[in-house]
């Protein structure tokens, strides 16, 4: 397979064109690509954001209401509700300030779209001081935060066009919560993208776990248990610390703290109930889905290249290369294009749907 993403022709990609993409010199390698994308530096020459504390789940009995934390970019009042907006979800274990969020929030806004980063539950601010805004965990299938988060702003601010982005964990998230609206989607939303989304949570699971990628298997365990452990300290009631002892995989800690504390029986049926990949066939709102083969970790099953590949309102790039949420292209100054392919491909996308 060459390094071009190759769109399927769909009605979602009408008004819509991407170029190819062509890694940069001397990253092809997956697993370069996600180094590297993961620690350049990003420029960011975005306004003062607004931060905004939006309930996602109300408060029941003795538990405290959940919240939380998106820092908003808002255009001029007087056009605010005229102009696209558009609310931008991390992965796993990121933030609103993740170099992707950033980069892309950058882009948008200087497109003429309103921002909103959108931190999950006990993520952002400074410190772990959101894990007070929450009693709960955060976990792959809280799609119902993101639909929070977006009513929240349609109704408060008029928003007239709406799109969701997210990265990985965040890319299952929105299009997740694109196949449960199926055709009841509000009309304000405009467009999905999902780049590099684990919407197939067993298999990639079982990938993170393979040898090669135990560094950032281990990478996202060491944060996912200082995370839980923190969350023990603030309330002790709810939380077993016993339980973080002896944790080697990511499914090791899905089974023995995720499954439990969020209502799952067990990491299969936590993977299986929260995966975008059950529900993509439902999706009926112009979506854009990047996925690199060399992803190290996130793997889609042809079942759901199938289901992805049958649905009209999807467009699928897949690329040969890419890693896992990089897509790094060589920079073309002259042409203002810094060389992040998925976001400048995602800024048209969104536009052409707005």
């Amino acid at each position: 397979m060459s390094g071009a993403a190759i769109a399927q022709p769909t009605s979602a990609s009408a008004a819509f064109s991407s170029g190819p993409f062509v890694p940069r010199r001397l990253l092809r390698n997956g697993h370069v690509q996600t180094i590297a994308g993961n620690c350049l530096p990003r420029a960011d020459h975005l306004p003062a954001p607004t931060p905004e504390l939006i309930e996602v789940s109300p408060a029941a009995g003795s538990q405290i209401a959940s919240r939380v934390l998106c820092l908003c970019h808002w255009q001029p009042a007087e056009v605010r509700a005229q102009r696209p907006a558009v609310i931008l979800v991390h992965g796993l274990e990121g933030s609103a300030d993740s170099q992707y969020v950033v980069g892309n929030a950058n882009k948008l806004w200087r497109a003429g779209a309103s921002i909103i980063r959108m931190n999950m539950r006990n993520c952002g601010g400074r410190g772990y001081e959101m894990a007070q805004c929450t009693p709960t965990l955060y976990h792959s299938g809280l799609s119902g935060d993101v639909g929070a988060v977006l009513r929240f702003f349609l109704e408060r601010e008029r928003l007239q066009s709406i799109a969701l982005v997210g990265y990985s964990m965040g890319g299952n998230l929105v299009l997740k919560l694109a196949g449960e609206f199926g055709t009841d989607a509000p009309r304000e939303l405009r467009s999905v993208v999902g780049v590099s989304p684990a919407i197939d949570l067993d298999s990639s699971a079982a990938a993170l776990h393979r040898p090669i990628n135990r560094l950032y298997e281990r990478r996202f365990l060491r944060a996912l248990l200082r995370r839980f452990r923190h969350k023990v300290r603030l309330f002790p009631r709810a939380y077993d610390p016993n339980r973080a002892t002896g944790i080697g995989s990511l499914r090791d800690f899905d089974e023995r703290i995720t499954a439990l504390y969020s209502g799952f029986a067990s990491a299969e049926d936590y993977y299986h109930r929260a995966a975008a990949a059950r529900v993509v066939d439902r999706i009926a709102v112009p979506t854009l889905i990047v996925h690199a083969v060399d992803d190290p970790f996130v793997v889609l099953t042809p079942e759901t290249v199938a289901a992805i590949r049958a649905n009209p309102y999807i467009t699928f790039l897949q690329s040969a290369h890419g890693g896992h949420c990089a897509f790094l292209a060589a920079p073309d100054r002259a042409q203002g294009d810094d060389g992040y392919w998925a976001e400048s491909t995602l800024l048209r996308f969104v536009l052409a749907h707005a």
